[in-house]
């Protein structure tokens, strides 16, 4: 593994979202609903996939030993529970909304669908928030971030980056252009932990981001749930279970 120039491996990502997102718009005009209503279907339970081997970190042996046996199950289902509430008060969901809603009204004539003014700015709310969630939720998008800004390398954002590409083409088949802007939500979030990983040299240790991954797992679900229309899971009002989720590693590993 050789020492890279911090920030190029979340530069390769963005790149490699919005050239999977432009060959993405550009097929999706070509497709029948039916076919992008099957795309979004995969997308759902690839999601679903995703969701349940990232939550596969709640059994962690570094979390267990830090935290007790059970205890994992719980921080995770107080992170969302305190992160939920704390989200619902400040109306996370709905001021993410009223941001996407500005941003589609300046940037709609890029957006060729050819849908009407209602439909195209829920295809490009969803799109943005969905691929927005989906890449910067996840062990790759964190772990990847801080390894490289300690200087060791961008395998795993490299990784990332070919998996986010394909994601980002099926995605932009189906929302349009609101996918694009999702690499600029992957620019600030993996740029700040590349920062953070190059300043402090590790934000936390292994089991506080064994718990953040748990938690960002259940999120991942409730983004398949909404993709597969089973339910409206509001998980832009969740995401403080996030910054929850290691807080409460801390509290209980110095209770314990």
């Amino acid at each position: 593994m050789h020492p890279s120039v911090p920030g190029l491996g979340t530069a390769i990502n963005v790149a490699a979202i919005l050239v999977g997102g432009l060959l993405g718009m550009l097929a999706g005009n070509r497709l029948p609903e039916r076919v992008r209503s099957v795309v979004t279907d995969c997308l759902g339970l690839v999601t679903i996939l995703v969701a349940g081997l990232s939550t596969v970190a709640v059994t962690d042996t570094a979390l267990v030993r830090a935290t007790g046996h059970g205890a994992p199950v719980l921080i995770v289902l107080g992170s969302l529970l305190i992160g939920s509430v704390t989200g619902s008060a400040l109306r996370i969901e709905d001021r993410l909304a009223a941001l996407a809603d500005i941003l589609h009204r300046r940037l709609r004539r890029v957006d060729r669908a050819g849908d009407g003014a209602d439909t195209a700015r829920e295809r490009f709310i969803e799109g943005w928030l969905t691929a927005s969630l989906l890449f910067c939720v996840g062990p790759l998008a964190i772990l990847g971030s801080l390894s490289d800004g300690m200087g060791r390398g961008i395998d795993q954002l490299a990784l990332k980056s070919v998996l986010d590409g394909f994601a980002a083409l099926a995605f932009a088949s189906t929302f349009g252009v609101g996918v694009l802007l999702s690499a600029a939500s992957v620019g600030v979030v993996q740029g700040s932990l590349t920062v953070l990983g190059l300043l402090l040299g590790q934000v936390m240790p292994g089991p506080h981001i064994a718990a953040l991954t748990a938690t960002g797992g259940l999120l991942l679900a409730g983004i398949g749930l909404r993709l597969l229309r089973i339910r409206d899971v509001p998980v832009g009002d969740m995401l403080p279970a996030l910054v929850v989720a290691p807080l409460l590693t801390q509290l209980v590993v110095v209770l314990r």
